[in-house]
C-alpha cells in the first residue's frame, strides 16, 4: 500500500473514532441509544 493511501486510511479511522468518542460526551445520546437497544428485546 502506498504511504499516502495508508496515511489517508489512518486519518479516516482516527476521525471516525473521534466522532464516536465525542458523541458519547452527551449523556442524553447514550441513554437514547441504550433505550433503543433495550427496545429490541
Amino acid at each position: 500500500m502506498k504511504p499516502a493511501v495508508r496515511l489517508a486510511a489512518w486519518a479516516g479511522v482516527l476521525a471516525a473514532l473521534a466522532l464516536v468518542f465525542s458523541a458519547y460526551l452527551s449523556p442524553h445520546l447514550v441513554v437514547d441509544l441504550a433505550n433503543r437497544v433495550w427496545a429490541c428485546f
